[in-house]
């Protein structure tokens, strides 16, 4: 009794001259391979070419400004509880007075490390900080041969000021939004 209409009956008569030599299946198997000749190719010349990313592609981090130019981050340390692979590292400072065109708050992230060794690109940082401070671009980590250079630090990693550089900062902050809008549309 069959539990499935699956079962296949197997033919048990003997081979004949053409598929004992294994004719037929040579011919089959080049003829895929001389199909796939004629298809498109999977690769692509990457220096040249560049692959589409994924609306949800998630890459390397970026510190957000706001458009005076101060920091947003204001080192609560969520993105670094947040981390599944404890990447995010931090120390926080007190704003002295005379900085309030660095920084927005009274508190300040002095010193702020990622190590892309380590992250898995998740994603969960930028959903927990409150103050839209860190933000995963669609820029993937290049390749180095020491791993010193994957600790990406505070000066690595904040977009470019707004009135020293503009054409950079509208830029980023394009890209930003951007990806706020993709982010918006899918939920």
């Amino acid at each position: 009794m069959q539990l499935t209409n699956r079962a296949k009956q197997v033919d048990r008569r003997p081979l004949n001259f053409a598929e004992k030599i294994y004719l037929p299946a040579v011919l089959k198997g080049m003829g895929i391979t001389f199909s796939h000749i004629f298809k498109k190719k999977a690769t692509i010349k990457f220096p040249e070419e560049t692959r589409p990313f994924s609306p949800v592609f998630r890459g390397l981090h970026i510190l957000n400004r706001d458009e005076e130019g101060r920091e947003n981050c204001t080192a609560c340390g969520l993105c670094a509880v947040a981390c599944p692979a404890e990447a995010i590292t931090m120390d926080a400072a007190e704003r002295l007075p005379g900085e309030e065109h660095l920084y927005r708050e009274e508190k300040y992230a002095a010193k702020y490390e990622i190590n892309m060794l380590r992250c898995i690109f998740c994603g969960l940082c930028e959903e927990a900080c409150p103050k839209d401070a860190i933000y995963l671009t669609e820029t993937f980590a290049p390749a180095n041969y020491s791993r010193q250079s994957f600790i990406y630090g505070k000066e690595n990693m904040v977009i470019p000021h707004p009135k020293e550089n503009p054409e950079a900062f509208t830029k980023a902050k394009g890209l930003i939004d951007e990806r706020k809008a993709k982010a918006s549309q899918q939920q």
